[in-house]
């Protein structure tokens, strides 16, 4: 792997844990992405924007995601086995156009809840040297684990943004809930930027990256060390770690994780995950308030996310997961309280903790069956985190492909995949999934086939590629 691929040393890893942004480059000649940007704009100048069928309609950007950097790099981050995710989008920002507020991407039709340990990334692709005055897309490293700014409208902002400028090639990566924006464009040039998202699909077992030393770097400006600490263990495959001197009483930290600002609830949330399981109960108490109270925004939907949001995981749970294996039987219990929303995020830790969380396996098995569909999808997200697959949950999953919300099925057929061949039993189940009311879960299902690999999924699936396929050459003015 290390000779096809250039994977990311210890600071870079380190460095993108803090800022939660990166750049390579697919230093591929000029002419390779000056072709990439002339098609471009000849779809967009003929057809307008393909959406979801950039890639297909311009099957030559695949290439970009190929190149050693950009794999070595993704790879680095999200482990081998990553995916792309079907959704993507070709970003034209035009000279004149005034620049977007700082938002965070929501997670495409799917209920995911933000947290420092990310599984998915965005990768933005500029097919063309990008200046600043073409309006680059500019992000706020080390804000991602944040779940408010001093203020989106960007010249009100506080916090210090840095722009993705760069020879054509340059391919930004960022964690999935960084605040970004694209600015300005005051030149007299097109700016496209190819917006993809790619996804880790097990859990870290160890680095997948060029690993040297397990030692922090130092020289690292860190908001939050503590955070990025617990991140870095997780991607080494080691979530249960060694607890530093405690900095304060228990008692104290519980105040500030209740009546903080959201830089001091945060370093709280760490420093009580210092005290182990002596403070589980006091952050059990605090999760359910904490997760009560963002009742109403967790429910919201807006015009331009009519799917609903993705909320932000609290403190109080950050704390909960940070501590691991001691807080399972707790949490384990709460799978039972009378809200939909509390059981939810319970089933949320105990998935963020993996195989630490094995003793949850039996709750979380009788949370599929849950009333509310969020907390079955968390609970099939978790049983997947925590990977201990028996025939009896193949076959729960296998009947989960079947459930009537769409993310339900969703999380079912990605838990599948995780297992290839083992899941065979789920083959027939898939095949009217290829068919599903949601796109992206048509893909899923092709991708859970792909993993599965037999005789019987491989008929299915191309069976279904065969009929669907789409012609890159085939257009309103060449039609055959």
């Amino acid at each position: 792997m290390a000779d096809s691929i250039r994977l990311l040393s210890d600071e870079e890893v380190q460095r993108f844990i803090v800022d939660g942004c990166m750049t390579v480059r697919a230093d591929y000649p000029s002419s390779f992405h000056a072709n990439i940007y002339d098609q471009i704009e000849t779809v967009f100048q003929q057809e307008g924007n393909p959406g979801n069928n950039i890639l297909p309609r311009i099957p030559q950007i695949g290439q970009v995601f190929e190149h050693p950097n950009v794999k070595g790099a993704l790879t680095s981050l999200l482990g081998p086995g990553y995916i792309l995710n079907p959704h993507r989008h070709c970003h034209l920002n035009p000279p004149g156009r005034n620049g977007q507020r700082w938002h965070k991407d929501c997670y495409v039709y799917d209920h995911n809840l933000r947290h420092p340990r990310f599984y998915w990334m965005l990768a933005f692709y500029f097919p063309q040297d990008t200046t600043e005055d073409m309006g680059p897309s500019g992000v706020l490293p080390g804000m991602q684990i944040y779940k408010t700014i001093s203020d989106v409208d960007p010249a009100q902002t506080q916090e210090k943004a840095r722009a993705f400028c760069g020879p054509a090639g340059t391919v930004a990566l960022i964690h999935f809930d960084s605040w970004h924006r694209a600015t300005e464009n005051i030149s007299n040039k097109n700016r496209y930027m190819l917006k993809f998202q790619f996804a880790r699909t097990q859990e870290p077992q160890k680095p997948t990256w060029d690993h040297q030393s397990r030692a922090w770097s130092p020289g690292i400006n860190d908001q939050h060390p503590a955070i990025s600490q617990d991140v870095w263990n997780w991607m080494c495959g080691n979530t249960q770690q060694e607890r530093d001197t405690r900095q304060d009483n228990l008692k104290n930290l519980i105040q500030i994780l209740k009546d903080g600002t959201e830089s001091e609830r945060l370093d709280a949330a760490y420093q009580l995950a210092e005290f182990g399981e002596e403070a589980v109960p006091e952050l059990i108490a605090a999760m359910r308030k904490e997760t009560l109270a963002t009742i109403e925004e967790t429910e919201a939907k807006t015009p331009d996310n009519a799917h609903g949001t993705n909320p932000t995981s609290g403190c109080a749970a950050l704390a909960l997961t940070s501590i691991g294996a001691p807080a399972v039987a707790a949490l384990t219990e709460t799978l039972s309280d009378n809200h939909w929303w509390v059981r939810a995020v319970a089933a949320n830790i105990l998935g963020r903790m993996g195989s630490n969380a094995i003793a949850s396996q039996p709750a979380l098995k009788i949370a599929m069956n849950d009333h509310h569909w969020w907390v079955r999808r968390n609970a099939i997200e978790a049983l997947g985190a925590i990977g201990d697959f028996s025939l009896e949950l193949l076959s729960d999953l296998t009947q989960a492909l079947g459930d009537e919300d769409y993310r339900v099925r969703r999380n079912a057929a990605l838990t599948l995949a995780k297992c290839g061949e083992s899941s065979d039993i789920a083959v027939e189940a898939l095949a009217p999934m290829l068919e599903d009311e949601n796109r992206y879960n048509r893909f899923y299902a092709a991708y859970v086939l792909q993993q599965i690999g037999t005789p019987a999924a491989r008929d299915i699936l191309f069976h279904t590629l065969f009929n669907s396929r789409w012609c890159p050459i085939t257009t309103k003015d060449n039609m055959y």
